[in-house]
């Protein structure tokens, strides 16, 4: 019995780096759950100068539970001719380059491949447009479509100054705040129209052509950055995250928990790449979501769900968490947080998001008393298909930020007594799928 439990252990593992691999390769950008979640740039041409034009730059976060958090995003691209940026309002190009060539009028900006950011908030009105100055932070459509846009206007130079003339930038780049968008050619589309404020009047871009980025897990890392772990009231054994479920390639610079924190140099700093200073613990992880089955009533049923944060630099603002469970179709109440169900098939009903309540609990604390935020939630039972048994009670899939968590193994889920092991596959069967599975990449 030990040697089939290790065999079904070592073979799930293999089983899922295959499965991660395939699933999330660089490549493939493809989110199950928001299967239509891009950031799309739009660049509309607003009017034509003497040697160039003045244009709009508006970037649309379409994800539904995937922001761009502090110190937000930054875009860049690389021109088709010798362009250069004589204006912005709204952001800034991080680098000037070499503008030695001209007289006068200096441009902001003569490189060939700027690095676009946004302006922080507060900055004079006559640096601001609509939709800018926010610190490059944009919101995700499923948490609020309102501020899941951010907005610059740049003047150009050098360009031609026709729809003829006037070339596409390219090799478009955006960091939100990190890795892990990749973006596609820009293509010439139909021009944006615009209502004036009284919506009486319509007026058009001269020009307008859209980028489409789309977010790969495993550009940003080959290792999860978060993990799940279960109980239950009807067990007391606790399911831990899996050790070194986000790798363990920082588990010499981690902190004790019993460390004097005050002495720690680098805490409660953010580093300019995010690099996180964590907690040390055996799963290795950043952020960690609990599950647990708290009560279970006659027509209903009881979850707690607990986020903790054990990065000592930094403070998670406007976080998502999704959930995949077929019992979200029937989701009674929420306490503490937000809950908006996900459909991204008109069949299935089977995932939600969780995020925080404004100036509640938006804002996962860093690693310490006030490092985590906790939520419960009762659903109601479908008499055909509720149970205890098998692990049914625990969720299939858990995305923090996006980014999708790493579960446990199967075999290890909270039982009632006298169960077998949730989800088990005899030895036999997982033989045959990892042979099925190396023999495909032969």
């Amino acid at each position: 019995m030990l040697l089939r439990m290790e065999f079904n252990r070592v073979a799930y593992s293999i089983v899922s780096a295959v499965f991660f691999s395939m699933v999330l390769s660089p490549a493939v950008a493809y989110d199950p759950l928001d299967p239509n979640g891009n950031i799309t740039i739009k660049w509309d041409v607003m009017s034509w100068t003497s040697d160039g034009y003045v244009a709009v730059l508006t970037m649309s976060n379409f994800q539904m539970y995937r922001h761009i958090m502090s110190p937000g995003w930054t875009l860049g691209w690389t021109w088709a001719k010798k362009e250069v940026i004589w204006s912005m309002v709204g952001a800034q190009a991080t680098e000037q380059g070499d503008c030695s060539k001209f007289k006068g009028n200096i441009p902001h900006c003569c490189k060939r491949n700027p690095t676009v950011i946004d302006l922080l908030p507060g900055v004079p009105y006559n640096q601001q447009i609509a939709n800018c100055c926010k610190g490059g932070v944009v919101a995700s459509w499923g948490q609020d479509s309102s501020a899941a846009v951010s907005s610059f206007q740049l003047s150009v130079g050098l360009s031609g100054t026709s729809n003829k003339t006037v070339r596409l930038p390219k090799n478009f780049t955006l960091l939100g705040p990190g890795p892990g968008y990749t973006c596609g050619q820009a293509k010439t589309v139909p021009s944006s129209i615009f209502l004036s404020s009284d919506g009486r009047r319509k007026t058009q871009a001269l020009m307008t052509w859209n980028v489409t980025c789309s977010y790969s897990q495993m550009v940003v890392s080959k290792y999860p950055n978060c993990c799940v772990s279960f109980s239950s009231f009807y067990n007391s054994a606790i399911t831990p995250c899996t050790s070194c479920a986000c790798g363990c390639q920082n588990k010499t610079n981690c902190i004790m928990s019993d460390t004097k924190i005050e002495s720690v140099v680098g805490l409660h700093t953010p580093t300019k790449d995010n690099m996180p200073l964590l907690q040390c613990t055996q799963h290795n992880c950043p952020v960690r979501v609990h599950w647990h089955v708290k009560v279970n009533y006659k027509e209903y049923w009881r979850v707690k769900i607990t986020i903790t944060n054990f990065n000592y630099r930094m403070n998670y603002t406007q976080w998502t968490l999704v959930a995949q469970h077929p019992n979200l179709n029937n989701i009674t109440q929420v306490f503490s947080f937000a809950y908006k169900p996900l459909i991204p098939y008109t069949s299935i009903n089977d995932s939600g998001m969780f995020y925080g309540i404004k100036f509640y609990n938006d804002v996962l604390m860093e690693d310490g008393p006030d490092g985590n935020v906790q939520s419960e939630m009762i659903l109601q039972k479908d008499k055909n298909t509720f149970t205890l048994k098998e692990g049914w009670a625990f969720p299939q899939r858990i995305y923090f930020n996006g980014d999708e968590c790493m579960m446990p193994l199967p075999d290890s889920y909270p039982l009632l007594a006298g169960s077998a092991p949730a989800n088990q596959i005899a030895s036999s069967t997982l033989a045959s799928l990892v042979l099925l599975i190396l023999l495909a990449f032969q």
